[in-house]
């Protein structure tokens, strides 16, 4: 064991933030994970693992040594864990195994199965929420491909508003900035207020949302992403994630 360069640390934490928030489902639990690991690493720390990587290991621990509740008959928690770090973090899956300390073979293995099960997990209608028309085109397909049903593509707040109030969707897809058209938190925060509904935001820009302030998001993906990342974010965003609180 060695210790790391605390600015490495600081600057490795939106990114362990995204992945215990997408992990538990809350952003409360996933930062109290990532706080609680933080303090350990500054005083002790794995040789063979970068500060971003440690952290990641941490909240991976911290999170093995607790009771989840709601887990559902899809995905293993260890499936999770492995598919948000090389999808939602882009952790090549050696390194993943290292984190979750797994065999490689086991973790290739796991992330196989659990990139199957994805295929077949649960659909829900998705309101996507973006200005730029190309792009909301590309994240429809994205969505559907994913199995689940696009009700709605809202380019403003105004509109988004509307047409959740009218299809009441199961998950949210919002940008955050919609140019002209207002923004997209604004809108979520207003669609809220009156239907409760899972949100993901997608944004270019992530560090912005996982300061550790609160009231941020549980789930953040970078534009651009792959069509995993956004199969494995709507999945644990509709499942809730694996519940600690």
């Amino acid at each position: 064991m060695s210790t790391l360069p605390r600015d490495d640390l600081i600057r490795a934490l939106p990114y362990a933030r995204r992945y215990a928030r997408a992990l538990t489902g809350s952003q409360k639990s996933g930062d109290r994970l990532v706080a609680e690991c933080l303090q350990t690493l500054i005083k002790e720390a794995p040789d063979n693992l970068i500060a971003r990587h440690a952290l990641y290991a941490g909240v991976t621990e911290a999170f093995d040594r607790l009771d989840p509740v709601g887990e559902d008959e899809g995905l293993s928690q260890r499936q999770r864990q492995l598919l948000l770090l090389t999808s939602l973090e882009e952790v090549p899956i050696a390194q993943a195994a290292v984190i979750t300390g797994m065999a490689p073979d086991s973790a290739s293995r796991e992330l196989g199965e659990a990139r199957d099960r994805l295929r077949n997990a649960a659909a829900t209608d998705v309101l996507i929420i973006e200005d730029e028309p190309i792009i909301a085109m590309d994240i429809e397909e994205l969505v559907q491909g994913c199995g689940h049903r696009v009700v709605g593509m809202a380019a403003s707040e105004a509109e988004a508003v509307a047409l959740a109030t009218r299809t009441r969707p199961g998950l949210i897809l919002a940008d955050i900035n919609l140019g002209v058209g207002g923004d997209g938190a604004a809108a979520v925060a207003r669609i809220l207020q009156h239907h409760q509904a899972p949100v993901i935001f997608v944004t270019a820009y992530p560090e912005r949302l996982l300061t550790g302030e609160p009231f941020e998001p549980a789930f953040v993906i970078t534009k651009p992403f792959e069509p995993m990342t956004l199969a494995i974010a709507t999945y644990q965003a509709v499942t809730g994630g694996v519940r600690l609180d």
